[in-house]
């Protein structure tokens, strides 16, 4: 019953995987059928590019930011829908809907509506600073992704989050009550503890997207402006499918995985230390 899956997984991750990393120490150009062994040269190429260093330093600031605010929002919102109040389950279904459209669909539409309709609305009540979209500044290009992007993945992290909240036993925040414990306290010391298994998944899941961003910016922005918003997922499809470096893309590929991977694992440690302690 295992084989079918097994193959599907080792044909479509593990032997792809398995071709990168060889051809990242190639001069594989995508086309020849013959390469050449270069070793570590499309990695130090890779790590002494000011265009591979720009989209890395434009990634950890975004990741970082993101995953903050998604966190911390996504945690208020779980905490409101936790609510029993009447009509809950309904605005849950409607709240859910973002979730449901693909990050290409959601970014045309919101391609508009920072081109036309905000700098319509600023011109008719006198904004000048909203007159321009805030997609062309290099200074709020960032911002107005991340917007697009929250907005896309609160929801399902909200969900998460929401089932993590609905494992805490009542009888704790009952007694929490009658302890005399404010809401502040009660989720400190019996809310929050409950929650670490599921702020965990959506620590790492935050910053995987983070850290391989593309679909939204590739339509919101293809990079600009000034590459300004060139994340390492943009830069790694210019050099494959734009610039025929293909050995070189592989080699950055490789590099943002294990960072990745890396992170990833240090947030596992500390969220079942957490948990232990």
């Amino acid at each position: 019953m295992a084989i079918p899956g097994t193959f599907l997984y080792s044909f479509f991750f593990i032997v792809p995987v398995c071709l990168g990393v060889y051809y990242s120490f190639t001069d594989w150009n995508g086309v020849k059928r013959t390469n050449n062994f270069v070793g570590f040269a499309n990695y130090v190429k890779a790590l002494t590019s000011k265009r591979f260093l720009n989209s890395i330093v434009f990634n950890l600031k975004y990741t970082f930011f993101y995953v903050i605010l998604l966190v911390i929002l996504a945690t208020i919102i779980a905490m409101l829908l936790n609510n029993k109040i009447k009509g809950i389950t309904t605005f849950r279904a409607f709240y859910f809907l973002p979730a449901v459209f693909s990050g290409v669909t959601i970014s045309l539409i919101f391609n508009q509506v920072y081109f036309r309709v905000i700098p319509s609305f600023a011109k008719t009540l006198g904004i000048t600073s909203l007159e321009q979209s805030l997609l062309s500044s290099k200074s709020t290009a960032m911002w107005a992704i991340m917007f697009v992007n929250l907005w896309c993945a609160l929801p399902m992290q909200s969900i998460l989050i929401l089932a993590g909240l609905q494992t805490v036993p009542e009888d704790l925040l009952e007694a929490a009550r009658i302890d005399g414990a404010n809401r502040v306290q009660i989720f400190h010391y019996v809310t929050f503890p409950h929650l670490i298994p599921t702020l965990s998944v959506v620590l790492v899941l935050a910053v995987k997207a983070g850290l391989m961003i593309f679909d939204l910016i590739k339509v919101l922005t293809d990079g600009g402006p000034n590459n300004a918003t060139r994340s390492v997922s943009m830069l790694i499809y210019a050099d494959a499918f734009e610039n025929k470096r293909y050995a070189i893309a592989m080699a950055e590929a490789i590099m943002i995985g294990i960072v990745i991977a890396a992170i990833s694992y240090i947030q596992l440690r500390i969220s079942n230390k957490s948990k232990t302690d």
